[in-house]
């Protein structure tokens, strides 16, 4: 039972972040028009973001839908939703009125606490793969020696 919910928790949240850059990586200007509005990266680093974010969370997801680094792919997919959740809790602080950029580089889905309360389950749903001795069936066990 344990490793059906490591398995789910890793299917989930690697599907999520797999689709969380599939529109990035055909959009690497728009991407980088959405990172801009939270206004916390500098300028010279914002193009670089751009491109590396969305190729950064396929790889992740991709690990950890096939199971493959499972702890280190949890623990970044962990990392870079507490990185989102910073990026919205500054906007609502500061009161901006702009997309998220999460799925959507054309509008999509405005910065709002509902998105926290999202990164929040995302983020409880990265624990399991990272915590639990097993795999969750991942193809992690065949390259152990």
């Amino acid at each position: 039972m344990k490793g059906m919910l490591v398995l789910g928790c890793r299917l989930f949240v690697g599907g999520i972040f797999i689709y969380a850059s599939l529109d990035k990586l055909g959009h690497p200007q728009a991407f980088a028009e959405a990172i801009s509005h939270y206004r916390v990266v500098p300028y010279p680093l914002l193009h670089l973001c751009a491109h590396l974010l969305p190729v950064v969370e396929i790889v992740v997801g991709t690990a950890l839908v096939l199971g493959i680094g499972r702890r280190g792919a949890a623990l970044l997919a962990g990392a870079m939703t507490l990185v989102f959740m910073v990026g919205i809790t500054s906007a609502l602080i500061r009161n901006l009125d702009i997309s998220c950029g999460c799925f959507n580089t054309d509008g999509g889905h405005a910065v709002g606490l509902d998105l926290l309360w999202r990164d929040t389950i995302l983020l409880l749903l990265c624990l399991p793969p990272l915590l639990a001795r097993d795999s969750g069936f991942g193809l992690e066990r065949y390259f152990r020696k």
